[in-house]
């Protein structure tokens, strides 16, 4: 049959690879959108901010600075949480709340969100060549009729894919910096930001940095 020879011929392999990274691009969106991204628990109040991970990560910070409680949900606040007022908790390392996963991007789900826009961006990319591969252009309204969809879908694509590479570039830049989206929005109203004498106390170097976040 037909399908056997292109079987045979190897032209199933790349629309089978292009339907997982699909699948995988879908399960990787629920994950981090379901996951805690590490929300700040109460039983954790006397343990937070003396663990030696904490320690080793930020050896700068002034020592003047003290853990201060949440005016929402009551907890002692570990350096680098925010309370997220759509997610009624405070979050540890606070990035963002993203309202396409409508879940907060924090400690535990930054990296898997990382990977997440990997993903998607490779998706698209391939779905906006395969789109401009069926498109040839003629100067004519039953041409524009009957590629109208394709055309649509394409350009949808192409706006998509620059909103995602932007976003994985910002990120990738913070991520090397080792600072977040809100700290550096907001570096002049953190607190333990705004008392430093360094501009970023976290930052050890772009491999320290990178190797500590995705490991």
């Amino acid at each position: 049959s037909d399908l056997q020879k292109q079987e045979e011929r190897g032209e199933l392999l790349q629309p089978l690879i292009f339907v997982l990274l699909v699948f995988c691009s879908v399960l990787l969106y629920f994950k981090v959108s379901l996951m805690d991204p590490g929300f700040v628990k109460s039983e954790e109040e006397e343990k937070a901010g003396k663990s030696e991970e904490q320690s080793m990560v930020i050896p700068q910070v002034p020592s003047n600075i003290k853990m201060r409680r949440c005016g929402y949900c009551m907890v002692k606040q570990p350096m680098r949480a925010k309370h997220c007022q759509l997610c009624q908790h405070c979050v540890r390392r606070y990035d963002h709340h993203c309202p396409w996963i409508e879940n907060c991007v924090g400690e535990k789900n930054h990296p898997l969100f990382i990977v997440y826009l990997s993903v998607q961006l490779v998706v698209l990319l391939w779905g906006g060549h395969i789109a401009w591969s069926g498109l040839y252009f003629e100067q004519s309204w039953d041409w524009l009729q009957h590629n109208i969809l394709l055309l649509m879908s394409f350009l949808l694509i192409v706006i998509f894919t620059i909103v995602v590479l932007l976003l994985l570039i910002s990120h990738l830049y913070l991520i090397s910096c080792n600072t977040t989206t809100w700290e550096f929005m907001s570096h002049h109203r953190i607190s333990y930001l705004r008392h430093s004498e360094l501009e970023n106390p976290f930052d050890q170097g772009i491999i320290v940095n990178l190797w500590r976040f995705f490991c």
